[in-house]
């Protein structure tokens, strides 16, 4: 009996350090040789300064701005907090939520149903895509706001759509913060 458990004992510290330390460390330590970028969150970075990540979304509130999806993550974005809003369909809150920003969405395009991911929050709150029809939503407001024309700003919307992975995975998509940092690189010049 107390063989067996010296045994049990031996067997739980030396697979705990081996697959509780070891094998993670292994692994961190070879993704960040291989895949550097990815390891680290596929952070963009400009002149030296961190300003988000590729694979992470963040508030845009700026009519110069593409909005991305909404975040019921934390207190938006907080990827400490990643979850949906946990919401039902019937919920009262919700409902008025969508409904103002419906209203909001559509003084800027009368008439024009409004794309259903500028209203709606992802599951995990932190999606850092919205999908074409979004983007070209939003093309007229970000170009007056910009004083740009409305082609110049589809063009750029256009050159910045991500098809499927694969050529099968998913759906078209536009990373919000990479088209935004587009736009801000295209008003500098």
């Amino acid at each position: 009996m107390i063989s067996t458990l010296k045994v049990a004992i031996r067997f739980t510290v030396i697979t705990t350090i081996l697959l509780g330390l070891a094998y993670p460390l292994a692994m961190t330590g070879v993704a960040h040789v291989l895949f550097r970028d990815k390891a680290d969150g596929q952070l963009i970075t400009r002149n030296g300064q961190v300003i988000g990540s590729a694979i992470i979304g963040q508030s845009f509130a700026s009519d110069r701005y593409f909005h991305g999806r909404i975040s019921a993550a934390g207190n938006g974005y907080d990827a400490a907090n990643s979850s949906g809003s946990n919401l039902a369909l019937s919920n009262k809150k919700l409902v008025d939520r969508i409904n103002g920003d419906v209203a909001n969405y559509e003084k800027t395009n009368p008439g024009q149903p409004v794309p259903i991911d500028l209203v709606t929050a992802s599951g995990s709150g932190l999606d850092p895509d919205i999908t074409p029809a979004a983007a070209l939503y939003q093309v007229h407001r970000v170009a007056e706001a910009r004083h740009m024309s409305d082609d110049a700003v589809r063009q750029l919307v256009m050159t910045h759509i991500l098809g499927r992975q694969f050529g099968i995975l998913g759906e078209p998509r536009v990373n919000v913060l990479q088209l935004n940092l587009a736009l801000d690189e295209a008003a500098a010049k």
